[in-house]
């Protein structure tokens, strides 16, 4: 007999249709709360020149973002593992509405930086909190569903870019950074509102003697699988931050535009969440390590294509090979942590994994700004991820090949 969606909600079960209706609702808060991470990509080359500073010092609000979304990111995970997840949005909404309207009224750098650390912090509620909490929703198709909460985070990049862009060219960034900021807890407050049901018990207990089983037969630790995602996490987005942060600064640099440049990242993240719930799909058939080694080789491959080639046509095909191929890698580490490791410890787990690779966007921004400061080409910048690159591919083959050494865990990671 078929389930009504008030009977799904109401016994709070996993792969019901109440949790498809949810994971509808963390793509829209997703993609709302994550405007933080790509509105300061966007007016990066007219801070640098409003406030007369080098690219260095105009990459410093970046990477106040990232701080304060890896920092918020575990705080709200923590949150949520203990209160739900409304909690944590609310809390969200509030600091994005408080960070864009004062990060409007500064008159430094600094200023501006300090309070980007404050939209960071609400943009976390965005991120790692929605996929831990989608990620009780769901067993059959829990890659999917981890991959549609975290395609929040490019759905917003594909968007937001486009709009602050024309909001700042008719208006300019001051008055375009208060619009944000009164539209943005519009949104997330009644979205958040409607996420107060909570899975049932039974779920949790389940889960919780399968993370078990699966983590005796893959050989190691809760503390060292923990360990060495947050290594590997960090290592990827290090090399990933490349692109993503300077691409439109890059276009200006080469004469093609500022507006270029912004087309050209709304294409790459754009992409990026094909790749997102493209890598999703294939993980519930193949695993999620398997998938994400397959990520790493590809982002690996388009870094070495971005040293390769510059013309305008060249940099439209490889920002979207560059979305297709990455875009799969940071949902992977969250599926992975569910399969592995606690479940009522998911939202805390699954952020320290996600703070570690935002901790690697935003030096990895940072460093590439300092790189081009000293040579006054992105040239190496695009070599520094590139091997950086290498470093997580090199972590995650180790953790396929590891279990193949175990003859019980050879079907872990592939399952």
């Amino acid at each position: 007999m078929t389930r009504s969606l008030s009977e799904d909600s109401a016994t709070g079960e996993v792969d019901s249709s109440y949790a498809w209706l949810r994971l509808v609702i963390t793509l829209v808060l997703g993609t709302v709360a994550c405007v933080g991470n790509w509105s300061v990509v966007v007016v990066l080359p007219t801070l640098q020149t409003e406030f007369d500073t080098l690219r260095g010092g105009a990459s410093l609000p970046f990477t106040c973002t990232m701080l304060g979304f890896a920092v918020g990111g575990v705080a709200m995970g923590r949150l949520a593992d203990r209160l739900g997840i409304v909690m944590p949005v609310l809390i969200g909404a509030a600091l994005l509405c408080a960070g864009y309207v004062l990060a409007a009224l500064t008159s430094s750098i600094w200023q501006f930086a300090l309070l980007s650390g404050v939209i960071g912090l609400g943009s976390a509620a965005g991120f790692a909190p929605l996929m831990s909490d989608l990620s009780h929703w769901f067993h059959k198709h829990r890659a999917l569903a981890v991959s549609v909460a975290a395609s929040g985070s490019y759905v917003a990049g594909a968007v937001w870019p486009l709009v602050v862009e024309h909001f700042q060219s008719a208006y300019g960034w001051r008055a375009t950074h208060i619009g944000i900021g009164l539209f943005v807890p519009l949104v997330m407050v009644p979205l958040g509102l409607a996420l107060t049901r909570k899975p049932a018990a039974a779920n949790y207990a389940t889960a919780e003697a399968a993370t078990e089983v699966a983590r005796a037969n893959l050989g190691l630790s809760a503390g060292q699988l923990q360990g060495l995602l947050v290594v590997a996490g960090f290592a990827c987005c290090m090399a990933m931050s490349m692109p993503q942060v300077h691409i439109v600064a890059y276009c200006g640099d080469l004469g093609y535009g500022v507006a270029v440049g912004t087309q050209i990242l709304s294409l790459m993240l754009g992409l990026g969440v094909v790749s997102r719930l493209g890598s999703g799909v294939v993980a519930d058939r193949i695993g999620a390590g398997p998938m994400l080694l397959i990520g790493s080789l590809m982002q690996a491959l388009a870094l070495l294509l971005y040293l390769l080639f510059d013309s305008l046509s060249s940099l439209w095909v490889i920002a979207g090979l560059f979305g297709l191929f990455q875009g799969g890698i940071v949902p992977m580490y969250a599926v992975i942590i569910r399969q592995f490791l606690p479940p009522r410890e998911a939202g805390t787990r699954i952020s320290l994994v996600l703070m570690a690779s935002v901790l690697g966007m935003a030096f990895g921004g940072l460093a590439a700004g300092f790189i081009y400061d000293a040579t006054q080409s992105y040239r190496l910048a695009f070599l520094h991820g590139l091997l950086w690159n290498l470093v997580n591919l090199a972590l995650v083959a180790w953790l396929l090949v590891w279990p193949k050494w175990r003859p019980r865990g050879r079907a872990a990671m592939a399952g």
